[in-house]
């Protein structure tokens, strides 16, 4: 098998994912796993498509990951895994679905608008 590539996305967040024929080895930006997310809940975000399919010690997982905040990141590559291992058996697709994770969550955070100090926050009216 050759190496199969994905892209997941979560807030600013991006994961690039090269996954690989291995032993469950998952490197973030050159750093293990456990390393890069301390938080096991965060570990077992990412994990979470492999544990599903039952293949967490199948491949090995090269990521590159920017943008954004830890759990925006632990849930773009959670996608990008998802979206990874479909492109190598796409009968897998119907399994990650029904667990949410072929879905892209748009949600990002609303811009400023000006002449206000938030998004939808106003200063306070004085009618005189």
């Amino acid at each position: 098998m050759e190496k199969v590539n994905a892209i997941g996305r979560r807030k600013a967040a991006v994961a690039r994912v090269y996954l690989s024929e291995g032993n469950g080895v998952i490197t973030i930006n050159k750093r293990p796993l456990d390393d890069y997310f301390p938080s096991s809940i965060l570990q077992y975000v990412v994990k979470q498509p492999l544990i599903t399919l039952g293949v967490e010690d199948k491949y090995d997982i090269y990521v590159h990951l920017d943008g954004g905040g830890y759990k925006g990141q632990a849930e773009a590559l959670r996608l990008a895994i998802s979206r990874a291992l479909v492109k190598i058996n796409p009968e897998d697709k119907p399994a990650l679905r029904a667990e949410g994770f072929m879905t892209r969550d748009a949600r990002t955070v609303e811009r400023k608008k000006p002449g206000q100090p938030k998004a939808r926050k106003r200063f306070q009216f004085s009618k005189r």
